[in-house]
């Protein structure tokens, strides 16, 4: 990365683009992250729910996201989504994107710090 895409990446700002996906309806604000299509087959051989998945819209953020972040396994990230999947309700909805609002403050004000926050 340069310079600039590290900062961009640390403060999470190279996501912004993906909002304009919400805006036209094709992702939502939450749901299961989208995953490029190169990759969807291997998972769905590996885990075989992970088709579920895609009875939603996919998200900017979702449960797996806020709950374990992104070092946690496929199979436990796709526990958090059938769980967002089950439970649709505006209560998770809105702590899903409160609790994504506090991450990207906390990794921004990082970001902008050198990685301290």
């Amino acid at each position: 990365f340069t310079p600039l895409g590290k900062w961009l990446k640390a403060t999470q700002l190279d996501e912004i683009p993906q909002f304009v996906n919400v805006l036209r309806g094709d992702m939502s604000l939450v749901g299961p992250r989208p995953i490029r299509p190169v990759f969807f087959d291997e998972l769905a051989h590996e885990l075989p729910s992970y088709w579920q998945r895609l009875v939603v819209r996919p998200g900017l953020t979702g449960l797996a996201q806020v709950r374990r972040g992104y070092e946690t396994s496929m199979g436990e990230k796709l526990a958090h989504d059938l769980e967002w999947i089950a439970d649709r309700s505006v209560r998770l909805y809105l702590r899903t994107v409160i609790a994504t609002g506090w991450r990207v403050l906390r990794q921004s004000v990082g970001g902008l710090l050198g990685g301290r926050a």
